[in-house]
């Protein structure tokens, strides 16, 4: 298992459609993906989690992978989130 706590960025400035990006994103690895904040935990692989989850400028988010691939994915999901 690996984890991040990242502050994100301004998300919907960088991309179109930034909740189906990041679920497009995640969904490119076997590993499971978890987004945290505050009480909240979502699967990033379910459109409607992200939407509920609504990752906006400013928020703390953990993000933890687990799986075959979960660096790979902790960095891609990182990546979007704080628009490097």
């Amino acid at each position: 298992m690996s984890q991040k706590k990242v502050i994100v960025s301004s998300v919907s400035e960088k991309h179109e459609n930034p909740i189906a990006e990041l679920v497009q994103a995640a969904c490119q690895f076997d590993s499971n993906i978890t987004l945290e904040s505050e009480n909240r935990r979502i699967n990033a692989k379910s459109i409607m989690g992200i939407m509920a989850f609504n990752p906006s400028k400013g928020m703390t988010v953990n993000i933890i992978t687990e799986g075959n691939d979960e660096e790979e994915a902790l960095i891609a999901m990182e990546k979007f989130l704080v628009c490097k």
